[in-house]
């Protein structure tokens, strides 16, 4: 073997630095080995004009919580890249960029044997530290357009210039969806927007920013018997893959509301459902998608936050939430691609779990590690940074760190 090495982290994003602290924290001689040719993970492949959704003073890694001048904004992507670059040097990150791990297999001794494309690892423990970002989700309908329509995920979108003279259809209406359609109606295309079920979510609710209330419920709701945010909560393993509520960290942070960018002329439709070359198919319920839509916060989110505040002693502001709003668009359910100019068709429909590397049988029929706290069934084996690998926070730059810290506690102590 090239090099040996007590542990192998996968993955230099959030999920992988803040491992990298803890385990250097607790004395584990470790490894990072990240495949893009330079930190800032996932971020890198946001487009141009994104702003994280969270605020800043979300920003909060091992050893280093956000301490800049404005913890209520929204960092830009190119800020976000730069905060884990900082972090990682901060913190000395043994990190080796451009080396793409391609096969994890077991070894002699309980050991793994690990392949890239800069040689080969022999180590006692492996982190999966790849996030939850690994590959887009492309509907099989997309083969069924029209040859000349450009289609991209956003995963490949940068800006409106990207995009041929037209209109634009969007599918997908999370927190990617959302945002961009704001910025292509800003920048004067036509937009049809193809509706899916994320929650809206009001961007402040009781005095505060709604992800300060979620932060806080997701770290100290346990300690007043509130679980909601736990991932012994959940209804089933595939809510683990549920979208976030629909909020925007641009200008300054704001509400995103379908109806409203209908009002404003985007042009909304159903489930896309269909494709026969240019002639497309939305399903015919947009008016019961909108309400369920509207009503998810309120149903699930709201009582919880509510419940945390209540226990927790705090003076909060009471509720207001927005009126009832009836406003409906008149689109039909079918749409000709041609008749309506639209030349772009862009994929807003989140990312899958890719881990064809391990050559392991540690995988559920998600795709998931099978695991407790993140240690999974195969000794020595870990997965960190994972949507709902402990609870709602797991997956982002708040909540990496708690899993991390215990994974790394697992390791110096086999």
């Amino acid at each position: 073997m090239d090099t040996e090495v007590d542990t192998l982290v996968v993955g230099g994003g959030q999920a992988g630095l803040a491992m990298s602290y803890c385990l250097d924290r607790a004395g584990v001689a470790h490894q990072v080995l990240e495949r893009r040719d330079s930190l800032g993970g996932a971020w890198q492949d946001r487009w141009d004009g994104f702003y994280l959704n969270t605020p800043n003073f979300s920003l909060s890694l091992p050893g280093m919580p956000y301490s800049g001048p404005d913890p209520d904004a929204f960092m830009p992507r190119d800020a976000v890249v730069e905060y884990f670059r900082h972090y990682a040097k901060a913190i000395g990150a043994p990190v080796r960029t451009g080396t793409d791990v391609t096969r994890i297999a077991a070894a002699d001794g309980g050991a793994f044997d690990v392949e890239t494309t800069r040689g080969s690892w022999r180590a006692r423990n492996v982190v999966l530290a790849t996030g939850g970002f690994q590959r887009a989700k492309i509907p099989a309908l997309s083969a069924r357009l029209p040859g000349h329509i450009v289609r991209l995920h956003t995963d490949e979108y940068r800006n409106p210039g990207q995009l041929p003279d037209g209109a634009v259809l969007i599918v997908g209406t999370g927190q990617s969806g959302g945002q961009i359609a704001e910025e292509l109606l800003a920048a004067g295309r036509v937009v049809h927007l193809a509706v899916s079920t994320c929650p809206e979510a009001p961007r402040r609710y009781r005095g505060k920013d709604t992800f300060f209330w979620m932060m806080q419920l997701g770290l100290h709701g346990p300690e007043h018997g509130l679980n909601g945010l736990t991932v012994e909560r959940l209804p089933s393993p595939a809510a683990r893959f549920a979208c976030n509520p629909l909020l925007s960290g641009a200008d300054g942070g704001h509400d995103i509301h379908l109806r409203d960018l209908g009002r404003r002329g985007i042009r909304l439709h159903g489930h896309l459902e269909a494709a026969d070359d240019g002639d497309l198919v939305f399903s015919d319920d947009l008016a019961e998608r909108l309400a369920t839509i509207e009503a998810g916060f309120s149903q699930r989110l709201q009582p919880m936050l509510d419940a945390y505040i209540a226990a927790a002693g705090i003076e909060a502001p009471e509720a207001e939430l927005l009126p009832a709003d009836d406003w409906l668009p008149s689109e039909p359910a079918r749409l000709n691609l041609a008749a309506e100019g639209v030349t772009s068709v862009l994929w807003a429909t989140g990312y899958r779990l890719d881990f064809g590397i391990l050559d392991i049988p540690v995988l559920d029929e998600w795709n998931y590690p099978r695991h407790s706290r993140g240690v999974t069934e195969y000794p020595g084996l870990y997965a960190v940074g994972l949507p709902w690998l402990t609870g709602h926070s797991s997956a982002i730059v708040a909540g990496v760190g708690r899993d991390a810290e215990y994974i790394a506690e697992h390791i110096a102590g086999r």
